[in-house]
């Protein structure tokens, strides 16, 4: 089995909901405990051995490039590509990055941050040639914010169901994604009228059982897509996250 070391990280969207207290900057630059959410991503991505990073930015593109060209990148290498459609869904900003992927790589959002455990346990897993694997969360009662979350129905190892308005499932979507690259296969697939969504594509995959699901197990993780999830990922940050490095990252500025 070949190591995975290329990351795509989706960093596009306008941040909206989180608005409010970005200052102004894009939502990936928004500073959780001092360090922007971007970061806190590339630190733990890097600590699970990750060596190059594609990165799809959108809105406000232009301060992610210089906040990226402002820093020392030792022992990686960085793409920054612009999604210029990045109001409609994320599955068109994975897209935008199709010709830098042609191996098998992990898949991550701005703004979830993760263990490196997780992203260490999710990268050794065994993956076909036309398959995605997603990490999953089945404590979904220690959510925080239930109704934003993705759920996912899953048996014996195959997710069967994916999208918000579920009604029966029994684990999360964590956002960290280990994909072959049929993927983009698939989001062409799915698209209409131009647009498509990353759960359109695992819709896709899962009905041809070719989505899987790792357990992420007592893996913490938060997606910080509002004002009080920052809050709260803030709170939680010393007890769950006190194993990631990313207030002594790897990016020095």
């Amino acid at each position: 089995m070949s190591v995975v070391t290329q990351c795509l990280i989706l960093a596009a969207g306008n941040g909206s909901r989180i608005a409010s207290v970005a200052g102004g900057v894009p939502k990936p630059l928004v500073p959780l405990c001092g360090v922007p959410l971007l970061e806190h991503v590339m630190t733990s991505s890097r600590e699970a051995g990750i060596e190059r990073f594609v990165i799809v930015a959108g809105y406000r593109a232009d301060l992610i490039r210089r906040w990226l060209s402002d820093r020392s990148m030792d022992g990686i290498s960085v793409k920054l590509i612009e999604n210029l459609e990045y109001q409609k869904a994320n599955g068109v900003s994975a897209l935008a990055a199709k010709t830098e992927l042609n191996q098998p790589f992990l898949m991550l959002m701005s703004d979830h941050i993760f263990e490196p455990k997780t992203a260490k346990g999710l990268l050794r897993q065994p993956l076909e040639h036309d398959e995605v694997i997603l990490a999953v969360d089945p404590k979904v009662d220690r959510v925080f914010d239930l109704d934003d979350a993705t759920k996912v129905r899953y048996q014996g190892g195959h997710i069967l169901e994916i999208g918000k308005d579920l009604s029966s499932y029994n684990a999360l979507d964590t956002g960290m994604f280990l994909c072959s690259p049929t993927l983009f296969n698939r989001l062409e697939s799915a698209k209409k009228n131009g647009d498509c969504s990353l759960s359109d594509g695992m819709r896709k995959l899962a009905h041809d059982r070719k989505l899987r699901a790792f357990d992420i197990g007592d893996g913490h993780w938060q997606d910080v897509d509002s004002p009080q999830a920052l809050a709260h990922a803030e709170e939680i940050f010393d007890r769950d996250f006190c194993g990631n490095l990313a207030v002594e990252s790897f990016v020095n500025g």
